[in-house]
């Protein structure tokens, strides 16, 4: 039964607390041949939002059958779902509280129709950590267990009680829509640099002569579009298209964020320069 898949996990608990650790012992229990690899444990505490992108962004970039599990949990002990999914190129385990719906868009998309996404709700306790899960730790008696066997090989039908793919939570963003003059979108992330990453792909934007528009104040912000962030002086704002193909707004050696004041969410507009 053994299939020694690679598990990677992303959290919000940090490191300085023993969550991580007892998360990787229970993984070892059940299989310590198991490769586990740290996406990230540093999610702003709660932020579904943050864990949907940086889940969404590192995904890809791991083996086919990989197992994806991410506990991003406000609504651990309630009555959210806890889910495992299966869907083409990988499995997602953890909350069903919105954080795969960035991969689900992704793989939904790429997925030919034999390869439909599959979920079961964790229900079939011999694949918890013990039978009586604590209501407060749910990373380490449900998710850390569910996710180890189903690394070595559990089928994800064994794992509970099958639910439609359709029923899964999805985190609410307004879309990407191209326009007559650019595009519009919002922000979907933040990282440590204070980089305000959109959910307006490259290919959305058809034109060499952009601009962004900021409209969350009683004057409009536009931003030059550059290649780099060296292509503005330092401390000033430049909007360029990020290596995962998302357009950014950053400043020169500085923090866009702090600059613009803006959080997930909030609205961002490409105008081509014909039209400005």
């Amino acid at each position: 039964m053994s299939k020694n898949r690679i598990i990677t996990l992303l959290t919000d608990f940090g490191l300085s607390d023993v969550y991580v650790g007892v998360m990787k012992g229970t993984i070892a229990q059940i299989n310590p041949q198991l490769k586990v690899i740290d996406i990230t444990h540093q999610i702003p505490s709660q932020n579904i939002a943050a864990a949907r992108f940086c889940l969404m962004a590192a995904f890809a970039y791991f083996p086919a059958e990989t197992v994806h599990i991410a506990v991003v949990d406000p609504g651990v002990g309630s009555n959210r779902r806890a889910v495992a999914i299966k869907c083409a190129n990988c499995f997602l385990v953890g909350p069903d509280n919105g954080l795969f719906s960035g991969v689900l868009s992704r793989e939904s998309a790429l997925a030919k129709p034999s390869k439909r996404i599959a979920a079961v709700e964790l229900t079939n306790s011999q694949y918890w950590r013990s039978a009586e899960a604590s209501s407060t730790f749910h990373g380490r008696d449900i998710f850390a267990a569910a996710g180890a066997h189903l690394a070595n090989g559990v089928p994800l039908e064994e794992l509970g009680r099958a639910v439609s793919a359709a029923s899964l939570v999805q985190l609410q963003i307004p879309n990407c829509a191209v326009t007559a003059t650019g595009a519009t979108g919002c922000v979907q992330y933040v990282d440590r640099f204070g980089n305000l990453i959109t959910n307006i792909p490259n290919n959305c934007i058809v034109s060499n002569n952009w601009s962004v528009i900021i409209s969350n104040s009683c004057d409009p912000i536009r931003i030059p579009s550059g290649k780099t962030y060296s292509d503005s002086n330092p401390g000033d704002l430049i909007a360029i298209i990020g290596s995962d193909g998302w357009l950014e707004i950053a400043v020169n050696g500085g923090s866009a964020q702090s600059v613009l004041q803006l959080q997930f969410g909030d609205m961002v507009e490409v105008i081509y320069r014909d039209y400005v």
